[in-house]
């Protein structure tokens, strides 16, 4: 099978899910500047849960394009990511209607570091099919970010506990290290484009 049904699914999936979350955010009924105050928490877990979006969107897309066939085993890992990505629009409203609260920030967390370890799942099996000498392989290396993007998440779920602030902090440091797409399969696509195996490159 090939990748333009999974993609195209997987765009529509999160494309509702920002609608979703736009859908949230109340018109005041003053005109003034000062009637938006009351509601910037939740327009801050809106732009924070919206960059989150759009950059499982990015690397999505990059990992899919060096992606020959699909199998019945990364639809399901892709249908895992979606269930997690899903639950964003719940939890960004509740983190904002609650002033990023303990509780509603801690699982703002649990959602996030789910939707990862589903995103490193999904990526491992792409990975299986297409084989040790494939693109994405290669270029995914050892994936220290991938790894180390966990790890910060669960140091934010229990800092939630503690002071929200600490949580907020590495939720804005986890999606700035995100924020721009992984060179690393552009690179590869190159390496190859040039005639280069890409197991002669490194990426890691």
């Amino acid at each position: 099978m090939g990748t333009t049904r999974l993609e195209a699914f997987s765009d529509a999936v999160l494309a509702i899910l920002i609608t979703i979350m736009v859908l949230e955010l109340r018109v005041p009924h003053e005109a003034d500047l000062g009637a938006l105050r009351p509601l910037l928490p939740v327009l801050l877990s809106y732009v924070l849960s919206f960059v989150y979006l759009g950059i499982y969107w990015n690397n999505h897309h990059h990992m899919l394009h060096v992606t020959r066939r699909v199998t019945g085993a990364i639809l399901w890992a892709n249908l895992h990511l979606l269930f997690w990505l899903s639950l964003v629009p719940f939890v960004t409203a509740w983190m904002g209607e609650n002033h990023f609260a303990s509780t509603p920030t801690a699982l703002y967390g649990v959602v996030l570091l789910m939707a990862g370890i589903a995103y490193l799942l999904l990526q491992r099996q792409i990975m299986r099919a297409e084989g040790p000498d494939a693109v994405l392989a290669v270029a995914v290396g050892r994936d220290l970010k991938g790894k180390l993007s966990p790890l910060l998440y669960i140091l934010a779920i229990g800092g939630a506990f503690v002071r929200p602030e600490i949580s907020e902090a590495i939720y804005v440091l986890v999606a700035l290290t995100w924020l721009i797409p992984d060179p690393r399969i552009e690179r590869a696509l190159a390496q190859v484009g040039e005639g280069a195996r890409p197991s002669d490159a490194n990426f890691s």
